[in-house]
């Protein structure tokens, strides 16, 4: 499979089967599916230097990024969540939040949107009226929305951004 060029053509089904067909990669691989990593990699604008198959620990370091990026454990390692994210080009298996939850989600969230400015608070992991607010506004910028709950439409759009 090809990096998508329109990520709302694939179905659910077709990104879930990638996790039975794909790998696990990490430092020390040297299989064909890392030159893939690689191309899916530069697709979303991470930078890998080299082209090759093995897997390096400058391409440990682009995976982090990536992984940052949307949301997934930052360990380097190509398991099947950060597979099925390489191909969405989106965060996956977020759940939708909105004000009263609390937990790691909302933490990240606060982080994303405190690395935008937008949230000026501590991060705590409550989602109160300032979170929402937060929230309102950050999806009112990007154009969605502005309903204050987090689903995937605002994680997608909070993982656009530089962190």
């Amino acid at each position: 499979m090809h990096p998508p060029t329109d990520t709302i053509g694939w179905t659910a089904q077709v990104i879930a089967n990638l996790k039975f067909s794909k790998p696990l990669l990490k430092v020390g691989c040297k299989k064909v599916e890392v030159l893939e990593l690689r191309k899916l990699l530069a697709h979303w604008n991470i930078d890998v230097d080299t082209v090759s198959d093995v897997f390096d620990n400058q391409l440990e370091s682009a995976v982090k990024t990536f992984q940052r990026r949307v949301f997934l454990k930052e360990d380097g390692i190509v398991d099947a969540f950060t597979w099925q994210a390489l191909y969405r080009g989106a965060p996956v298996d977020m759940p939708e939040i909105k004000r009263g939850c609390s937990g790691e989600a909302v933490k990240l969230l606060q982080s994303a949107l405190k690395s935008t400015g937008a949230f000026p608070m501590d991060v705590d992991g409550k989602f109160g009226s300032l979170t929402e607010m937060s929230v309102r506004n950050f999806q009112r910028r990007q154009g969605l929305v502005a309903d204050g709950i987090v689903g995937a439409c605002t994680w997608r759009a909070l993982s656009r951004i530089p962190r």
